[in-house]
């Protein structure tokens, strides 16, 4: 088999800017899921926005107003699709700056397109115009009660919130997240749950263990065939803790998708032989994500499988211009 051209250099030499959108409630973990494409192709190819700059009203006002973010009025989407259309054509905008250790509004920056722009928050493709500029999609959904840790741990740390405050909004929120942010979920190209692990509810905060469940509709095109590897060798003489691994059909709203459901740890040579095959295929190396790592979870192995995902619209749309 020949070994192809190096799919970097080809997206570098590239004109097209590919648009990842990645939404999901706040504390949902969205950055989590696509770091592997920063981890890929490096900050000189990849950056990234958070939706939350095009918020509307300072922590201040919204609470003085009795909304929160979640509301498509709290938000200047007009802005975000008029800034994201530019960046698409390459050309540098003048984008909004958010400061959510003190809820309040920055001095607006230049930014400028890299190859790959991640938008991440909570109304990235709200709309139709804002979805239309998207190649590809990812809704990020954790169930109700791991969210909430979630979001209570990040918010008490980073953003400089009491427990009680982390509640009360999370209370608040509720609704507005149903009607707002969770209609997105029906139109993303990959949606990925969250639940606790099967082999306990501790595993989560102890390990970073949890049943991720990584759901598509089935596949078009794929680059070239990538194989999950699993030795058994390995899998008897070195394994000291628990997982499970299966695929699934089932419709998490009105679509039919088939899920990969991933529950434990497994050994890092099931990631590494990915890696390996991801190498071959675009020319990229070396691909060593997971580096040091003794164990690998199940968001470890979703965050490979959908940078792979992400790589093959890439390559089928560099394809399409041929």
């Amino acid at each position: 088999m020949k070994k192809p051209e190096n799919f970097q250099e080809v997206i570098r030499q590239s004109p097209l800017v590919y648009l990842i959108g990645v939404a999901g409630d706040s504390g949902s973990g969205k950055s989590t899921f696509t770091k592997a494409i920063t981890d890929i192709f490096g900050d000189e190819l990849v950056t990234s926005i958070t939706v939350d700059d095009y918020h509307l009203y300072d922590r201040k006002a919204r609470s003085e107003m009795g909304i929160t973010p979640l509301l498509h009025s709290a938000n200047n989407l007009k802005l975000l699709e008029e800034n994201l259309r530019d960046l698409k054509t390459g050309k540098t905008v003048l984008k909004p700056v958010y400061l959510h250790n003190h809820g309040i509004f920055g001095e607006p920056e230049q930014f400028s397109p890299k190859k790959f722009i991640i938008v991440e928050g909570l109304h990235p493709y709200a709309t139709n115009t804002l979805r239309a500029l998207y190649d590809y999609t990812i809704f990020v959904d954790p169930e109700r009660d791991v969210k909430y840790d979630w979001k209570i741990r990040r918010d008490m740390k980073k953003r400089n919130y009491d427990k009680n405050e982390v509640l009360e909004e999370i209370i608040k929120r509720e609704p507005d997240y149903i009607q707002y942010v969770l209609p997105q979920r029906v139109v993303a190209d990959a949606v990925i749950q969250i639940h606790y692990s099967s082999y306990g509810k501790e595993e989560g905060e102890k390990r970073n263990v949890y049943r991720v469940i990584l759901s598509m509709p089935t596949q078009e095109y794929c680059f070239e065939d990538i194989e999950l590897n699993i030795d058994l060798c390995d899998l008897f003489k070195k394994s000291s803790h628990d997982f499970s691994l299966s695929c699934i059909s089932h419709s998490p709203d009105t679509r039919n998708m088939r899920a990969l459901v991933v529950d434990g740890e497994l050994m890092p040579d099931t990631i590494h032989k990915i890696e390996r095959q991801i190498e071959f295929q675009t020319g990229v190396s070396p691909i060593n994500i997971f580096r040091n790592q003794e164990h690998i979870t199940g968001t470890d192995l979703v965050r490979l499988v959908l940078s792979w995902q992400i790589i093959n619209g890439r390559i089928a749309l560099s394809k399409s211009l041929d």
